[in-house]
């Protein structure tokens, strides 16, 4: 009886929440669309996923394109690789490449309803928000505060523990 309460009210708060941020949407499937470079997959993404997913029906990822990536070292991994991989992560509905060019393209092809951005993402929301009005694009931008607390929740510390324990054999 327990479990079951706790599921109603996970339910109820996450419904509440879709009807605060689009309550024009009520009844209709939400499109959540998240972004990142997800070079070295870790507990961080998977929570970061986790928690877009809630906030909508369906969730698109969009993985960045190596060119684009230029607020951080290139990745690692190759770009359909790591699409591959968000797209088998079971909150992702879809996932995709960014466009080459403009990284608001796929945005206006998907027309989301909210744009996903984790605790740490390089974008400035108001920049982003002024973005997407100039195109007409009316979709909310929300900023996740949740973060997983774990010693290699970053791709960076990952290659730096990587370096520190095989650096110098082969």
């Amino acid at each position: 009886m327990v479990q079951l309460v706790l599921k109603f009210l996970l339910y109820f708060k996450n419904h509440a929440l879709k009807i605060l941020l689009c309550k024009d949407k009520v009844g209709e499937k939400m499109r959540i669309v998240a972004t990142g470079t997800f070079d070295i997959l870790h507990p961080g993404h998977i929570k970061f996923l986790e928690e877009a997913k809630k906030l909508g029906d369906e969730l698109i990822v969009i993985v960045a394109r190596e060119r684009n990536v230029k607020h951080k070292p290139k990745p690692v991994v190759p770009e359909e690789q790591r699409r591959r991989v968000v797209e088998a992560i079971k909150f992702v509905d879809k996932a995709i490449l960014g466009d080459k060019y403009d990284i608001f393209k796929p945005i206006e092809e998907l027309k989301p309803d909210i744009i996903v951005l984790g605790y740490d993402q390089h974008f400035d929301e108001k920049w982003l928000e002024e973005e997407l009005r100039k195109r007409n694009l009316k979709c909310k931008v929300v900023r996740l505060k949740v973060k997983e607390e774990c010693e290699l929740c970053s791709s960076h510390k990952i290659i730096e523990k990587i370096l520190e324990k095989y650096g110098g054999e082969k």
